[in-house]
């Protein structure tokens, strides 16, 4: 069987691509990248027909498997999970496993609005501002998660589960955009979202991201 690919955006904004890069990682999963730049000169049909050719849905992230194509980020680290069980993508007890499926689900599908209004932007680094109503009850909720599965959970250690899990995954890029935005949460919230940037996985995805030649107008004047 040939090494998966996995076809993901700019390093540098998407954080739907971040996710499952870290989680292969995590899972110890050799994969071959290929990034295609969203933005920058020259940027239009070609490209998304490079993406089309990729994925079904014509957005990254994707990860070919032999003639199989899985085009949902969540359905990859799903995947990963799967192949390499021993590598903890997902808790061993099952109580805490189902609560970790929650929170990664909740990550996946909601905070719509700090999605909106803070996007990733791994460069950037910008002062706070006026944020929506809905943004800030997305940061309210955001730090209750964080608070409440590491007061049960956490045994101490930086992660919310213990041991680092997709969780801590799918709440990297979130961390990115505290740091980039200057949105301060409470001590301990903040003190999580330094360890997720401290990862070393992230650290080798942020230092390809510092290089990017590409920039995204409407998201660098956000």
């Amino acid at each position: 069987m040939n090494p998966p690919t996995l076809y993901i955006g700019n390093k540098n904004y998407s954080s739907w691509s971040m996710r499952p890069w870290l989680a292969l990682r995590m899972a110890g999963i050799a994969f071959e990248e290929v990034l295609i730049p969203l933005g920058g000169e020259g940027y239009g049909a070609r490209k998304i027909a490079a993406v089309r050719a990729v994925s079904p849905t014509g957005t990254v992230p994707a990860l070919a498997l032999d003639g199989v194509t899985l085009w949902d980020s969540l359905a990859i680290c799903e995947w990963a999970a799967e192949q390499r069980p021993e590598a903890g993508l997902w808790p061993a007890d099952a109580t805490a496993r189902a609560v970790c499926r929650a929170v990664v689900a909740e990550m996946h599908a909601g905070f719509a609005a700090l999605r909106n209004e803070a996007s990733m932007n791994v460069r950037r680094r910008t002062g706070p501002r006026a944020w929506s109503p809905a943004c800030l009850d997305d940061l309210v909720r955001l730090a209750a998660v964080w608070n409440d599965t590491r007061a049960r959970w956490g045994d101490e250690r930086p992660w919310l589960f213990g041991a680092r899990t997709l969780a801590d995954v799918f709440f990297t890029p979130v961390a990115t955009r505290l740091r980039t935005y200057g949105i301060a949460l409470d001590g301990a919230s903040m003190r999580y979202a330094e360890a997720l940037l401290a990862q070393p996985d992230f650290v080798a995805w942020e230092r390809d991201a510092l290089v990017e030649p590409w920039s995204i107008a409407q998201t660098e004047a956000l």
